[in-house]
């Protein structure tokens, strides 16, 4: 017997199979509660988030248009739910940050040079801790869950050149974290 894709998943749970949801969940728990843990930083908090994003597949399968993947979808509502729930947590902080120009170009900051520099995993990850969480979203989306740039842009609801800008920026202060975390020179 074949797997059901992720379609089809969403048809039977739209048809109110628990059995679906069950495999849904098994195929997507991790990737949802990774996401949500870049957001959130706090593992209680993205097991919460787990939940929402599952019960919002349970009421919401049937709206699932086919206009993109299912993953897309599902990070999407991830997103929404994680902003939420900080939200919720923290009322006076603004979470997003504004639209930034799109017009800079992603070549200036050599990625070969920050993978080199970012061989030792806990500079890397005490440098992505420090980027800001929109920044943060677009490299996680990028290079764990190696999603394009379009799909980003859906996923987060920003113009595709602002993931573009996000991107520049996030690989910039990684590069320059992680030169001064491994005692390099900063240009």
């Amino acid at each position: 017997m074949s797997e059901d894709t992720d379609v089809q998943l969403l048809l039977r749970i739209a048809g109110q199979d628990q059995r679906a949801l069950r495999q849904f969940y098994e195929r997507f728990h991790g990737v949802v509660y990774q996401f949500s843990m870049r957001t959130v930083a706090n593992a209680a908090d993205a097991a919460e988030v787990l939940n929402e994003v599952m019960l919002e597949v349970w009421r919401r399968a049937a709206s699932f248009q086919g206009q993109s993947q299912v993953r897309t979808w599902l990070l999407s509502i991830t997103r929404h739910k994680s902003i939420d729930l900080l939200r919720r947590k923290r009322p006076t902080e603004l979470l997003d940050e504004a639209s930034l120009d799109e017009g800079e170009e992603e070549a200036s900051c050599p990625m070969s040079l920050a993978m080199e520099l970012g061989q030792q995993g806990e500079q890397v990850r005490l440098c992505l801790d420090r980027l800001k969480d929109s920044h943060r979203q677009v490299v996680y989306l990028t290079f764990f869950e190696e999603l394009s740039y379009p799909e980003i842009a859906e996923i987060m609801a920003i113009p595709n050149g602002t993931v573009k800008t996000r991107m520049l920026h996030a690989k910039q202060q990684l590069l320059q974290c992680l030169r001064r975390l491994l005692g390099g020179a900063d240009t």
